[in-house]
């Protein structure tokens, strides 16, 4: 066997992204590109705001000496002091920069922070329907995932969270606004989760740290707040990027934001350093992080998000598709007519409309539809998701 057998079984657990993005390959290749309506992945269209790229002009024309010399592995002092003053601001919590570590994208930082917490068999507990690569994550660390359910309208069930923490819980790992369901955790669930935390941390003599994955936290809608996790938990950690709210996926930039009441915080921040370098990203790449310096409060224009899904569940709903209504990201999870996810989803690929199954996200009988696409790949695949409704007996 040329690959490890653990890789190999790992590929074929996340195959249903990338079979579909491999589909769509194959398919605007035989029909073209404007033919195939293509909602398989987060991947937005939306260019980065005007301020990025006055920023690098500034940057590349003016640059500050060592200016691509190496780092502290937790990142340059200014982007941390930076980045903490936005969030003090946001959050109403006193971050300064040494409570932050500038990391290689959000999926990096959850790397650094599972290998800084993980010893062999701790357990890492998580909500269905989840991004698909938790799984990962928690084993590449020696970590033992444990999925928890949701409700029916995917808020956290914190009865069966409850009942799945052991003495040997170690992470709880929530994601919002959700990827896949795009729904935000609210602040009365975020309290009672708190709460529920810190009477096992009491009952199991034990730390639990609750893990906050917010990629999405500033694509949010209808003129909500984001709730924000750090007064209802002490022993919290958030990761993000800029991915999503600068509109900057293939850059890698983002910081892990460590409370400043969290337990062992010294320890934590050196162990999250060590961490970065030895799992080889080293540092968070440094163009990147002097921009970051000068857009602070600085995003994509979120109406035009919001937008698009409100069209899209309108007319899905007219349809007969049943949904929650997402509050943020760019993400729909409707439920399957048919309840059979896969069955349903290639009853759309032969109308050149390409989702993901549900199962992937360990929530069978739903489909994720991604919006973050042109107005006329949605507006042009109306027809086509109309046509496999009625086939499956709606609308």
């Amino acid at each position: 066997m040329p690959i490890a057998q653990q890789i190999k079984h790992y590929m074929e657990s996340a195959s249903w992204i990338r079979d579909m993005f491999e589909e769509g390959i194959r398919l605007k290749q035989q029909y073209g590109e404007d033919n195939i309506f293509d909602f398989s992945l987060g991947n937005p269209v939306m260019e980065p705001p005007p301020a990025f790229y006055a920023t690098l002009r500034q940057l590349l024309q003016n640059p500050p000496p060592g200016m691509h010399r190496y780092m502290p592995n937790a990142g340059y002092a200014e982007t941390r002091a930076a980045v903490a003053r936005q969030l003090a601001k946001e959050s109403g919590v006193a971050f300064t920069a040494e409570h932050i570590v500038m990391c290689v994208g959000a999926a990096a930082g959850i790397n650094v922070v599972l290998k800084t917490l993980l010893d062999p068999g701790d357990e890492v507990l998580f909500f269905a329907p989840y991004f698909v690569e938790y799984h990962f994550y928690a084993d590449y660390h020696g970590g033992v995932a444990k999925v928890v359910p949701t409700d029916a309208h995917f808020d956290l069930d914190l009865a069966a969270l409850e009942g799945a923490l052991t003495p040997r819980s170690k992470v709880v790992l929530i994601n919002s606004p959700n990827n896949p369901t795009g729904v935000i955790y609210p602040a009365t669930t975020l309290k009672q989760l708190g709460e529920l935390l810190q009477r096992k941390e009491r009952q199991f003599n034990t730390t639990i740290y609750l893990l906050s994955d917010e990629p999405y936290k500033k694509l949010i809608y209808g003129g909500l707040t984001y709730p924000e996790i750090y007064p209802h938990y002490s022993n919290t950690i958030s990761v993000t990027s800029h991915a999503k709210d600068l509109a900057l996926p293939a850059e890698r930039i983002g910081y892990i934001a460590v409370n400043p009441q969290c337990a062992d915080l010294e320890d934590l921040l050196g162990g999250m350093s060590f961490t970065t370098r030895t799992l080889g990203f080293v540092n968070a790449p440094a163009l990147m992080q002097r921009a970051l310096v000068h857009l602070q409060g600085v995003t994509v224009d979120m109406s035009q998000y919001e937008r698009k899904r409100n069209f899209l569940c309108d007319n899905l709903t007219a349809m007969g598709y049943q949904l929650v209504k997402p509050q943020g990201a760019f993400y729909i999870f409707p439920k399957a007519p048919g309840e059979d996810d896969v069955a349903f989803v290639k009853a759309l690929q032969a109308k050149h409309i390409l989702t993901v199954p549900g199962r992937g996200f360990g929530t069978p009988g739903h489909f994720r539809i991604a919006y973050c696409v042109e107005d006329q790949t949605i507006e042009r695949a109306m027809d086509g998701f109309r046509a496999v409704a009625k086939a499956f007996g709606r609308g």
